[in-house]
């Protein structure tokens, strides 16, 4: 990963002002930076990019789960911005069953550029990109951001939902999200299911062959074995972990 020359906006900055080039079912929509933040508190988190592994297993659900948390703590908004055209960003939306959150495409970098956050993956194939954050942001001014730390690979430790929640309102009773990614047959799947079912935890179940590939299971998790348990969007690991998280809990 490497940053573009430009200097990174902080805290007490105004956002860039761009126009967005979004996508709906009808056509064609035009918003700019004073439209989104102007008298409003917005929560805007960016990512690498659409149908990607960690940014459509847990960084985008998250915070669409967590939506209504939010709106409860006056945020007016919730922006998902990447680097992708708005065919892209739209489908994605659609993929994901995604209505709290607005998914806005920053195809030419813009936005991203302005904030000092673009990033080159030519080694992936991807170009230019957004590294990720999050910001919370009270009438165009960044109020707060969580910046993820500038170390190789894809790091996701402080820009998700929970942290963010969390700075706005420590006390916010937040409901939790489970997804299981498993394999049909697999005798620990099974077990770990039975110990979510005997809690009375709710989960989501992510079909290795069906929904996600092998290459994806392995750049999200760093294993290849399942199951793979994410709690909150953050990697518990496989079903001994899970008892022991369970059990701590």
């Amino acid at each position: 990963m490497q940053k573009q020359e430009g200097q990174t906006l902080l805290e007490g900055q105004r956002v860039p002002e761009v126009i967005f080039r979004a996508r709906d079912d009808e056509g064609w929509v035009e918003l700019t930076s004073e439209q989104i933040f102007k008298g409003k508190r917005v929560v805007l988190f960016a990512l690498p990019g659409a149908f990607t592994p960690t940014c459509s297993a847990t960084h985008l659900p998250r915070y669409e789960k967590l939506a209504p948390v939010f709106r409860v703590e006056g945020i007016d908004d919730i922006i998902c911005v990447a680097v992708n055209d708005g065919f892209i960003m739209h489908a994605w939306g659609k993929d994901q069953d995604i209505h709290d959150v607005r998914l806005l495409p920053d195809g030419n970098g813009d936005f991203t550029r302005g904030m000092g956050m673009l990033v080159e993956k030519q080694d992936l194939g991807f170009g230019d990109r957004s590294w990720r954050y999050s910001m919370l942001v009270d009438d165009g001014v960044i109020e707060k951001m969580f910046i993820e730390p500038d170390v190789p690979g894809d790091p996701f430790e402080v820009s998700d939902a929970d942290t963010m929640l969390r700075y706005i309102n420590g006390d916010a009773v937040v409901p939790q999200t489970v997804a299981l990614i498993g394999r049909v047959g697999c005798p620990h799947c099974k077990r770990a299911k039975a110990l979510l079912d005997e809690k009375g935890i709710p989960y989501n179940i992510i079909e290795v062959g069906r929904d996600i590939d092998q290459t994806s299971l392995r750049s999200l998790t760093g294993a290849t074995s399942v199951p793979q348990i994410f709690i909150a969007g953050k990697l518990i690991g496989g079903a001994d972990e899970l008892t022991e998280y369970l059990m701590v809990s």
